[in-house]
């Protein structure tokens, strides 16, 4: 396939002008050459309507996006009517079912799979008219029998190409799908669409996949199944990958690479375009080409939440009896310029309000206004909440055990940088706006020496400051694009974080709330999220460390349930200043 990219001015139009920027209907194709259009997009977690659940108001950001599956239908309409149903296809590419308060409710609080009510995200898809979707990592969050009972309510094939059975070796999910086109006049042709997913899940939902999924590296499953797709008949070839195309967060002794959708390009002969996902960039257009055949390889990338919409304008030609690719254009579709769905809106109305009802329930009066926005940098209150429940939680379920007698300590990391408890009531969205993801907790022992490895690759998310330097939040934090969720505080000891110091070598001062030193083999029990547990972060020692206590608590809840049976939520009570930032010995600030 010869590509060529759609022209920076028509891409900054798309951008900016919404529907009126759309490009005009082709011509008419002679019966040699057939024009088709793909929509797609990636990573909605959760997001059906342009709503902000946390703070109980419509969604809006500085950039001037819009979120979701409502705006989301409002494109494809259009599209639909521009180039006729019979041109066009939908795909999803992943991370559709974990990521608000609506799925969360929808899979914990009344869980689809043992009330029968249709999932809120399944619906609008298939009301929408997806013709496919691949499994992204966190549909794996909350269980197979929630996701089983998702995929039954989708209507149309999700995909897995190298999800596998643990049992039988063979795909968990269809490889892939056959979709054909039938324009009057032409010949009928037939798009074939892969699903690829991140290896990840193995790592990050251990809990809920070991033993019952394996995860294949994604290059050596595009290997055996693109052939497999174009034998079966596929003029085109998609390959829906929920991949990046960088590095790994992991250690890829533990499982095969996270992000390899450029190498599949790159390696897999014929493939015409790749949809990216699973790193939330914002690429409508890039090409790779293959190193086996020359061709291009047309990736597109949509903004996550459905802030836009990959459009793929694929131009055919008839090649001795056979259509080819003979062009692609890729460009995104900015969906705020678009109202939401009338139809979608009112799909999920009841579905809604019950999460807007639920979200709003008040769960404890706050003595004062507690807010993460300074926890990336200095020890809060907030987050000691956090550090408070899950010690609590972890030592009551020890006593009486062996481990009864160990030091209890905590990790958190600040995760969102706006969270904030009023004065006064706290409500549900309040907690969940702190506590933004769906992690259980578990525990581990640990050695003294292997905390201070741990809290020493956290402290990479700090830039170097020389002495005499000046901290500065903004250009001093996320170092090297380490995003805030790794940032790891631990609770329980005491630390400095020497700034003038290289990435190694910063822990000074560490020793335990009574002020012991922690001795390298001073063995403590360690609270922390099973993502982290899992490996996710690559954090060291912590994925290989025995485990204590997993009751598979959601620590969500358990700060809502904390906060319920006290119906106070005092920092007199938790709050603890135990580490600092310092350069050369000296605190910031």
């Amino acid at each position: 396939m010869k590509t060529r990219l759609l022209g920076a001015a028509a891409t900054a139009a798309l951008l900016l002008g919404g529907g009126a920027a759309l490009p005009a209907a082709a011509a008419p194709n002679t019966a040699n050459e057939l024009d088709l259009t793909l929509l797609a997009t990636t990573d909605l977690h959760g997001r059906v309507l342009n709503w902000d659940y946390f703070s109980d108001r419509a969604y809006s950001d500085r950039a001037g996006d819009s979120v979701g599956l409502a705006k989301v239908a409002s494109v494809v309409d259009e599209v639909r009517a521009e180039v006729g149903d019979e041109r066009l296809l939908v795909v999803d590419n992943g991370d559709a079912i974990q990521g608000t308060p609506l799925s969360y409710y929808y899979a914990v609080q009344e869980p689809v799979q043992e009330t029968g009510a249709d999932h809120p995200m399944a619906a609008a898809y298939a009301a929408i008219g997806y013709d496919a979707q691949v499994v992204g990592n966190h549909e794996f969050n909350y269980g197979l029998d929630l996701l089983a009972a998702y995929e039954d309510d989708l209507g149309f094939p999700l995909l897995g190409a190298n999800v596998l059975d643990a049992e039988t070796g063979e795909p968990a999910f269809d490889p892939y799908t056959l979709v054909t086109k039938k324009v009057k006049g032409h010949k009928p042709v037939t798009v074939g669409i892969l699903g690829l997913t991140t290896p990840g899940s193995a790592i990050w939902d251990k809990a809920n996949v070991e033993g019952e999924l394996e995860f294949r590296d994604m290059v050596d499953a595009a290997e055996e199944w693109v052939p497999k797709v174009r034998a079966a008949g596929a003029d085109v070839v998609v390959v829906l990958s929920h991949a990046g195309t960088g590095g790994s967060s992991y250690d890829e002794s533990i499982a095969p690479p996270e992000n390899a959708t450029a190498d599949i390009a790159r390696e897999v002969p014929g493939i015409d375009v790749m949809v990216v996902g699973h790193s939330h960039l914002d690429k409508p257009s890039e090409v790779v080409v293959n190193e086996v055949t020359g061709d291009e390889v047309l990736l597109t990338q949509p903004y996550r939440w459905g802030s836009t919409v990959s459009r793929v304008d694929l131009s055919l030609e008839k090649v001795k009896g056979k259509w080819d690719v003979a062009d692609a254009e890729a460009s995104a579709i900015r969906t705020a310029a678009y109202p939401e769905s009338p139809a979608i809106v009112d799909l999920v109305a009841d579905q809604h309000a019950t999460t807007v009802a639920y979200v709003n329930q008040v769960v404890a009066r706050s003595t004062e206004e507690l807010s993460a926005v300074t926890s990336r940098y200095e020890d809060t209150a907030i987050i000691d909440f956090i550090q408070q429940v899950q010690t609590d939680a972890v030592a009551g379920s020890l006593a009486g055990t062996a481990y009864a007698d160990l030091p209890v300590l905590s990790i958190a990391a600040p995760f969102s940088r706006t969270a904030v408890f009023p004065q006064g009531d706290v409500t549900v969205r309040d907690i969940a706006g702190l506590y933004i993801y769906d992690n259980t907790l578990q525990a581990v022992t640990m050695t003294g020496a292997q905390v201070k490895d741990y809290l020493e690759y956290s402290a990479k998310y700090y830039a170097q400051v020389p002495v005499g330097g000046t901290f500065d939040p903004e250009a001093h934090t996320a170092a090297g694009g380490t995003p805030d969720y790794n940032l790891d505080i631990i609770a329980g000891v005491e630390y400095e974080i020497d700034l003038s110091q290289p990435v190694g070598s910063r822990i000074e001062g560490l020793v335990l709330a009574d002020g012991t030193p922690l001795a390298d083999d001073q063995e403590v029990v360690v609270a922390v999220n099973n993502y982290r547990r899992s490996g996710g972060g690559g954090f060291p020692h912590i994925a290989s460390a025995p485990v204590v206590y997993d009751e598979q608590k959601e620590i969500r809840q358990l700060l809502i349930d904390w906060a319920q049976e006290r119906g106070v939520i005092d920092p007199a009570d938790f709050a603890d200043e135990s580490w600092w930032l310092t350069i050369g010995g000296t605190v910031v600030g």
